[in-house]
């Protein structure tokens, strides 16, 4: 770094301190890209970078965190969502100004959108009426992500007007969209938990899920619906010499599973001192050495089950159950609507939902079940994607990790991010997009 000639060593010291240092590393491991942050200790700095690499696609399939008085060293071995080291120099330089740039917590630019934070009581049809009153409303949903766990749903939606495409500071139309969706999401039986709220939406979109879920304390309600899958194993025991709290999970592995625990032990005002990563398989393993903020571990057995609960359900919020659907069309007025309404007419229940429109095409993602909660009927499905259309609703394989087929129109896709795009071609549109390259189309 080549520094001004009018800074003093101290003046140096405190901007090495505040700016992480970023090596990538390929040669070290033969199946895996090494990347190396380096930076001064401070609450939250390991969900900053964790956040930062799994926002750009990257599965991460071993860490190593250590701290050392003032200072951390995170060490990562990183993939694409194939499996394979990163090599494309291009794609490297992205990742290192990443991390030596990342703001801590900050989401994606939604700026002239109205954000939307609905929470309440899951049920089939639930999403179906809430986009049919924003449709009704002349509501253009943007961006939206929806999350259900444990027979709650929380849902963060980015929308603007239909007719100006301005967001919407009407204060009596909010007022009336306030209404009429908490009168949706009370339904007749959640009086008390129905929530809805506009936010500025400055907080990367997943963390406040996360957020949403926990302030609703989705982690202390029972399902409504039993599964049969593998719950995560998550013990709590204190290392008394050294004053620590040591957390142990054991888990299937998936996308952005580090992110997810991260996340919820940072909200927890956790602080992580150290802890291991590996992954074999679809098996992952993960050790926190973890302290209050104040310096002192946890402190009672209530406390300990409280953590195990909560890391069990964030772990659980993103592992949907359903067959994953794929809606890519041109964007059109009341699209979400008219679809979620196909869903519930025939007794799908949408579990999960990822929806986004880039340059006027819609590209959706959702995951069904039938109404109880169990694989949708295949002909159901089919006659679904009749209505809708079938080169526009496409059934995608779900990851193999979750051990659930569907039917198959194409080549598996992934969930890592809304947009559903390569890592390549992902980071060469940031790139654009911050005037780094040049379009050669």
């Amino acid at each position: 770094m080549e520094w001004p000639t009018n800074l003093d060593e101290y003046e140096k010291l405190l901007i090495r301190m505040a700016t992480p240092r970023v090596m990538i590393d390929n040669a070290a491991c033969s199946n895996a890209t090494r990347v190396m942050i380096d930076s001064g200790r401070k609450h939250g700095i390991l969900l900053d970078a964790v956040q930062v690499l799994t926002d750009l696609n990257l599965s991460i399939k071993k860490a190593y965190i250590s701290s050392d008085g003032r200072w951390f060293m995170d060490v990562f071995h990183v993939t694409d969502l194939h499996g394979n080291k990163l090599t494309d120099q291009n794609v490297l330089s992205y990742i290192e100004q990443s991390l030596e740039t990342a703001h801590y917590g900050r989401s994606k630019s939604f700026e002239g959108l109205t954000v939307l934070e609905l929470t309440g009581t899951d049920r089939v049809g639930l999403l179906s009426e809430v986009f049919a009153v924003l449709s009704n409303l002349h509501c253009n949903v943007v961006d939206a992500k929806v999350w259900t766990h444990n027979g709650r749903i929380a849902s963060l939606i980015h929308l603007k007007d239909n007719d100006s495409g301005s967001p919407i500071e009407d204060s009596q139309k909010l007022d009336v969209m306030e209404a009429m969706l908490r009168n949706v999401l009370k339904g007749d039986n959640d009086i008390q938990s129905a929530k809805i709220c506009v936010s500025l939406g400055v907080t990367h979109a997943e963390r406040r899920l996360h957020q949403m879920m926990f302030a609703d304390r989705d982690y202390d309600r029972k399902p409504i619906i039993e599964t049969c899958d593998d719950s995560p194993v998550v013990s709590v025991q204190n290392y008394l010499q050294r004053e620590y709290s040591v957390v142990n999970i054991h888990c299937k592995d998936r996308t952005k599973l580090l992110f997810d625990v991260v996340c919820t032990l940072t909200d927890m005002q956790y602080v992580v001192f150290h802890a291991t990563v590996d992954t074999s398989g679809d098996k992952a393993s993960l050790e926190f050495f973890i302290k209050h903020m104040d310096g002192s571990p946890i402190s009672s057995e209530a406390e300990k089950q409280r953590v195990i609960l909560c890391l069990q359900a964030a772990i659980k919020r993103r592992a949907s159950q359903g067959v994953m659907l794929e809606l890519c069309t041109s964007d059109a007025k009341g699209l979400l609507a008219d679809v979620t309404r196909t869903f519930r007419e025939n007794g799908l229940n949408v579990t999960r939902a990822e929806i986004s429109t880039t340059l006027d095409t819609a590209l959706n993602i959702f995951y069904v079940t039938d109404a109880m909660g169990n694989p949708a009927d295949p002909k159901i499905i089919e006659s679904v994607r009749q209505k809708i259309g079938l080169s526009i609703l496409k059934v995608k394989e779900l990851p193999m990790i979750y051990h659930q087929k569907g039917q198959r129109d194409e080549p598996t896709m992934t969930t890592g991010g809304t947009m559903l795009l390569s890592l390549g071609s992902l980071v060469r549109k940031n790139l654009y997009n911050l005037g780094l390259i040049k379009s050669y189309s």
